[in-house]
């Protein structure tokens, strides 16, 4: 069929060949309907002949043979009406309002379409008719009975099927348009054709109907705004009255057409699935309900078993209920009598029979529908059926069950396709159990590839999958596992399992993939030995990776590739750009570059190199760590103190003094003093007491190495900062018979500057045997005389200073006894003659009263500024008389003991204060 479809050959219904057979389960009970009220058996429907019935909006629709309408809203409540005069043929609910369309015959005979509306009722409370439109063919010469009629949710498209095989399209308001516009758009030619069934199925944005003749199945696309039409002729064959019906959504909508034994799904333009089941019989009528296809056959094996072992059994029907979507007979069972029609309403289907009697079948709920499924063993329906269902919570137990029922069977592939459906829920260790044996290690790999996909596994389970890989020698899976970038597994993990089974080349591929730079630099350099393959490697590397992987494997690249290690650890040291970087102008790029000293470690063994690998550095950036200076430092000095060659040694003395003395170098003093001492390197021992002023360092150096002229020299060149030079130069120079010359000199320099007191001179030389009064008599007989000279001058000042204060006492005494005359003719401002009133001072400065400012009351405007600045100095001589620490810090510091006494005897500091206090008064 298959193939004729793509040919775009024509499929005549009825040709199948093959025949299914599908399960059949029981998810439908059924019991006869009673009445609520009585318990008895239903029996408002008893005395109606039924012609027609329908369903829908909560209420059963049923037409009799005298024109009435009988509407069952519930079994307590029951309407009839007369809809027609003589009998009511078709009735028809729509879905989705609550409109219902009839068909019957009024005394004319000719058919009449009403179209009700339940929700506009009349005083009887039967439904208000909103429209009656006379059923005919236009064209045509007879009348013909209608066979078939539907009408679209919309209300605004209706169509008629006639017994003559015309479709009659309705278009307009079909509860409120008087006129609506006609058109036929199917006639049959051929006689005895006649419309057996019609649907509207949606097709956004078109609508299109569904027909089917006893002859063929043929589709009709409606425009949007229901103009146009396009026929299609689906397939030939076509189904008799009831024996078509309209698929739900579960479906796609489509139009269900039986033809014997065979069912068909249409489409509007093919034919869909196929359906045949063995020994059903021929089907009589088809409904749908809530994605079930019900089936009324009649011929069947049950009917005939029914025909000949049940008394009284006439015309034996069977009702099946298939669920097409998951393929499975969901209810089958045959009653002693026709079917008169299979409503479904409240929640149930409901079977009217010939006899009178009315069965109800009831749904059982899911959880029980999959319980019977799992009693026999179909678990395949039971999973489809949960899925459509949406009956999230129990599919996963579904699973379980299903895996285990398969493993017992022994068909442990179709167990782990279950159990991997149970990934997230299920515990994989309860798998991993069950397939632990050599035999199902297929089996093992399939769920823990699954597990690694959904991103579920952790390190045990991607032990255990590259394990399996690798017991199965199945390299192209591992390689396929390593490279999949989407898979999820613990990698560290995977490159152990790799390592230890000696898959290397796939250990280092996952670690420079995954940029677990460690485990590639261990395998190469523990596994593989590929020393200049790890030194390139980490070329490539980010700074921080690159750097931290230098520090560890550093020494062991060190002893096997020097040079290239060297190499890679002066680029970290100035500037590093990994091998493969695209290269970027140095202006606008940021600099990085890694601690020389961290790598003075690595070079250890290897002096030399270790030596040019520092003066490299520092040479491209001066600005290095002390350490660096430090250990080059050392390094020099351990050259200088093995040296042997003299043209060398004194090579290498210079070498190591001009890295001491370089002006940028960031050495630790005092480390660097540790190191000369311990070399004995005497320039660099002078060179560094004199940086860091330890002058008596020096002193004693040179007073150690016996060398009265250095000591002479370091006292004259560092004196004027440390005047105890000469204290220590006259002990040395004194200590010994052939230093006596010096002493002189020494002697000399100090009277020059006046740098010790003649006390401190004599006492330091009185302490050494080898001294004479003689040696010293020039240096104290000149000091002598200039104290008398100092001596002389201080009387004479002494002098003044007296004369001075007798004449201030005189002046003072004079002020307070004598009358004092003011002869100043003019003012001292305005330089006018002076007119009272007029102010006077002492000062000899006169002022009209106009020209002295308020400001300075009582004292001389002019005098004013200089008396200030005299008591300010007064003032602040007043706060420092008791500032006695100052006084004797600075008497102990200064070298004329006898002026810092005199100033602060001056100061007052000495004075008494009552005696002062009580002369200010006065």
């Amino acid at each position: 069929i298959v193939y004729q479809l793509k040919q775009g050959n024509n499929i005549n219904i009825g040709d199948q060949p093959w025949r299914m057979s599908w399960p059949t389960v029981k998810f439908f009970d059924s019991d006869e309907l009673k009445d609520p009220d009585t318990q008895q058996p239903f029996d408002k429907l008893k005395d109606i002949t039924i012609t027609c019935c329908t369903c829908g909006r909560g209420q059963m629709l049923f037409g009799d043979g005298e024109g009435k309408m009988h509407i069952l809203s519930s079994l307590r409540e029951m309407l009839s009406y007369q809809a027609y005069e003589l009998r009511v043929h078709i009735v028809y609910q729509l879905k989705q309002r609550n409109i219902f369309v009839t068909v019957g015959d009024d005394e004319d005979l000719q058919p009449l379409i009403k179209v009700w509306n339940c929700d506009k009722r009349d005083k009887s409370g039967s439904p208000g008719m909103a429209r009656s439109i006379r059923a005919s063919v236009p064209g045509a010469k007879t009348q013909c009975s209608v066979t078939a009629i539907c009408a679209h949710e919309n209300t605004n498209i209706m169509a008629v099927g006639f017994k003559d095989g015309s479709v009659l399209l309705l278009k307009g308001n079909i509860t409120r348009d008087r006129v609506s516009k006609t058109r036929v758009i199917h006639r049959e030619l051929e006689p005895g054709v006649h419309i057996t069934g019609l649907g509207f199925k949606p097709v956004d944005p078109n609508v299109v109907l569904m027909y089917s003749t006893n002859r063929a199945v043929y589709s009709y696309v409606i425009g949007e705004n229901a103009e146009g039409g396009k026929e299609t002729e689906v397939a030939l064959g076509g189904c008799e009255l009831n024996c078509c019906t309209l698929a739900d959504h579960t479906q796609d909508h489509n139009f269900v057409v039986a033809k014997g034994e065979t069912i068909y799904f249409a489409t509007p333009s093919v034919l869909g699935q196929c359906l045949v089941f063995d020994g059903a019989g021929e089907k009589v009528m088809l409904r749908w309900y809530r994605g079930y296809l019900i089936v009324v056959a009649t011929g069947g094996k049950m009917s005939r078993h029914v025909s000949s072992s049940v008394p009284g059994a006439k015309d034996p029907m069977t009702i099946f209920i298939y669920d097409v979507q998951n393929k499975f007979a969901a209810y089958q069972f045959t009653y002693p009598c026709r079917v008169i029609d299979v409503l479904s309403e409240w929640g149930c289907i409901i079977v009217l029979l010939r006899d009178g009697k009315i069965y109800r079948l009831e749904e059982i709920d899911t959880k029980t529908k999959i319980d019977t499924l799992f009693k026999k063993n179909l678990y395949p329906i039971a999973i489809s059926l949960a899925k459509s269902h949406s009956y999230s919570d129990g599919l996963v137990d579904i699973f379980i069950q299903y895996g285990d029922h398969l493993y017992s069977k022994g068909d442990y592939e179709g167990a782990i396709n279950q159990y991997i459906l149970t990934i997230g829920q299920l515990e994989p260790s309860y798998v991993i159990r069950k397939f632990l044996d050599t035999q199902k290690i297929n089996n093992l790999t399939s769920y823990l590839k699954a597990l690694h996909e959904r991103g579920m596994a952790n390190a045990d389970h991607t032990t255990l999958l590259l394990n399996c890989y690798t017991k199965l020698r199945d390299n192209d899976q591992l390689d396929k596992f390593i490279s999949e970038d989407q898979t999820a597994f613990e990698v560290e993990t995977a490159i152990k399992v790799c390592r230890q089974a000696n898959n290397h080349k796939y250990a280092l591929k996952l670690a420079e993939k995954y940029k677990q730079h460690d485990w590639y630099l261990r395998i190469q350099l523990e596994d593989e030995n590929q020393h200049l393959e790890t030194v390139k490697y980490i070329c490539k590397l980010p700074f921080k990776d690159a750097l931290r992987a230098t520090k560890l494997y550093g020494k062991a690249l060190m002893q096997v590739v020097p040079d290239d290690t060297t190499a890679l650890i002066s680029r970290l040291c100035t500037d590093w750009v990994p091998d493969g970087t695209p290269a970027h102008p140095s202006s606008g790029r940021t600099w990085v570059y890694a601690n020389t000293a961290d790598f003075i470690q690595v070079f250890m063994g290897d002096k030399k190199r270790l030596t040019s690998f520092l003066e490299a550095q520092i040479a491209i950036r001066p600005s290095q760590n002390e350490v660096v200076y430090n250990t080059l430092l050392e390094l020099y000095l351990m050259e200088w103190s093995t040296c042997v060659v003299r043209e060398e040694k004194v090579a290498k003395e210079r070498r190591a003094l001009e890295l001491l003395k370089k002006s940028d170098a960031t050495y630790d003093l005092d480390h660097a003093l540790v190191l000369v001492q311990l070399h004995n390197f005497s320039a660099g021992i002078l060179y560094l007491y004199e940086k860091s002023e330890l002058f008596q360092q020096i002193l004693l150096y040179h007073m150690e190495q016996q060398d009265p002229k250095s000591v002479m020299e370091t006292c004259i060149r560092n004196c004027t900062r440390d005047v105890n030079l000469w204290v220590q130069a006259l002990s040395f120079f004194a200590s010994k018979e052939e230093y006596k010359p010096w002493v002189g000199e020494a002697l000399k320099n100090i009277e020059k500057d006046q740098l010790l007191p003649p006390l401190l001179v004599m006492q330091t030389l009185a302490e050494s045997p080898f001294s004479t009064l003689n040696d010293i008599k020039p240096f104290i007989v000149k000091h002598l005389q200039e104290e008398n000279e100092q001596i002389a001058k201080d009387e004479t000042l002494v002098r003044q200073y007296r004369e001075n204060t007798a004449k201030m006492r005189e002046q003072i005494k004079e002020l307070q006894t004598t009358a004092k005359i003011f002869q100043v003719m003019k003012c001292s401002l305005c330089k006018r003659g002076l007119t009272l009133p007029a102010v006077h001072f002492l000062c000899q400065h006169s002022f009209h009263r106009e020209c002295h400012q308020e400001e300075y009351e009582n004292e001389c405007q002019i005098c004013a500024k200089e008396n200030r600045k005299v008591l300010d100095y007064i003032q602040k001589q007043g706060e420092q008389t008791n500032l006695h620490e100052n006084f004797h810090a600075q008497l102990q510091r200064s070298a004329d003991g006898f002026s810092v006494v005199a100033d602060y005897f001056g100061r007052g500091v000495f004075s008494n204060k009552g005696a002062a206090g009580g002369g200010a008064q006065k």
